[in-house]
């Protein structure tokens, strides 16, 4: 099983007519209508025993779209803070009292390694509002989205402020994150770079966000654990969104959900799952031995720079960080050596066996934030 496994993950490439960067999932209108039915009826989401809440029930708001409209003038280009296949993102500005649309705007000014200054008492909170493009997929994954952040509440989790369903038009409103995502810091040459302590931090913000995720009595599985999806506060606090694809199940069950097609990032996808569609807690540690090995090496999990064996990052990092004279060579270079060659070594080897091929090899999360903090 190993040898297959290694195979997979090594030489898959499948196709990705979906949305860039991802894997394309066919749905069906019955599966879609059972999300919000199933998920918000069936399963009982106590309070686990870590940081954070879950209620019973959505908790946010609904905006109308006119609100939103105004909360962006009228999505102007200008407010544009992101773009991907599933639509726009922009900034927007609401009341922070009543989260109707601020009547004043405070546009920021941006500074090479600075977060954006904070906008005016007038200008009101700054939000992040996510449209999303018409169409059957996108709506699914906005279901999920509100489903999941409407009802799990943790400091290292995005915060959802808000829906919006009007004809075929779908947003998300979300709490503004100064400091965008990990990926900008990591692979934005323009970018100020990460110094080890704060690589650390984001590290244990993320594994406490998937610890709190796993532990739930009805566990979920993020699926999506990326560099990308891994946002930065103005102090560089780890706030794990885009739950687009998530998915529970029953804590405790040592077996795996079977599902029908592939979901997920390339480069970030577990063996197991990526050949015969097994899907575990595990797929998502898998996804942040990937991450902590990004942030060792400032290297992209997939880099069609690198040769043509070498392209999947931890093809890259195996032969290159299991030898620890190899790996304080291949440590990013942007650190300029300012890291205690010990921590970077643990780091290193605890990245290794969260990318095992085995899954019953690698780490709970819990375990995992224990060796980092």
């Amino acid at each position: 099983m190993k040898d297959v496994l290694q195979m997979l993950n090594t030489n898959i490439l499948l196709p990705a007519p979906g949305l860039p960067g991802f894997l394309h999932e066919e749905t069906s209108r019955t599966s879609l209508s059972s999300i919000s039915s199933s998920f918000l009826e069936t399963d009982t989401l106590p309070i686990p025993q870590t940081e954070g809440e879950i209620l019973s029930s959505p908790n946010h708001k609904e905006f109308s779209l006119n609100d939103l409209k105004t909360a962006t003038k009228k999505f102007h280009p200008d407010n544009i803070i992101g773009v991907g296949g599933f639509g726009y993102v922009y900034k927007g500005w609401l009341d922070e009292q009543t989260l109707t649309p601020s009547k004043s705007f405070s546009f920021f000014k941006k500074i090479r390694g600075q977060p954006p200054s904070k906008p005016s008492s007038s200008g009101g909170m700054v939000v992040a509002i996510k449209r999303l493009k018409p169409g059957f997929q996108g709506h699914e994954e906005w279901q999920r989205e509100v489903d999941y952040l409407g009802r799990l509440h943790h400091p290292n989790l995005i915060k959802l402020i808000g829906h919006c369903s009007e004809g075929d038009d779908r947003l998300l409103v979300y709490e503004f994150m100064p400091r965008s995502s990990l990926d900008k810091h990591l692979f934005n040459r323009d970018a100020q770079p990460l110094s080890w302590e704060i690589r650390l931090k984001v590290a244990i913000g993320a594994a406490k966000a998937l610890s709190f995720l796993h532990d739930a009595e009805s566990q979920v599985i993020h699926r999506s654990v990326t560099a990308t999806t891994i946002l930065l506060d103005s102090d560089y606090n780890a706030k794990l969104a885009a739950f687009g694809l998530a998915k529970s199940r029953p804590t405790g069950d040592d077996t795996y959900v079977s599902t029908r097609v592939i979901r997920g990032t390339y480069g970030y996808i577990a063996a197991e799952y990526m050949a015969i569609g097994w899907l575990s807690a595990k797929a998502d540690v898998y996804s942040f031995g990937v991450v902590l090995l990004e942030l060792l090496t400032g290297q992209r999990a997939m880099d069609n720079t690198r040769i043509e064996i070498e392209r999947n990052l931890l093809d890259w990092a195996r032969p290159r960080l299991s030898d620890e004279n190899k790996l304080y060579q291949n440590m990013d270079s942007r650190l300029e050596d300012q890291y205690p060659q010990k921590e970077a070594l643990a780091v290193s080897n605890l990245a290794l066996l969260c990318t095992s091929y085995e899954p019953k090899l690698r780490p709970k999360m819990s375990e995992v934030l224990k060796k980092l903090e």
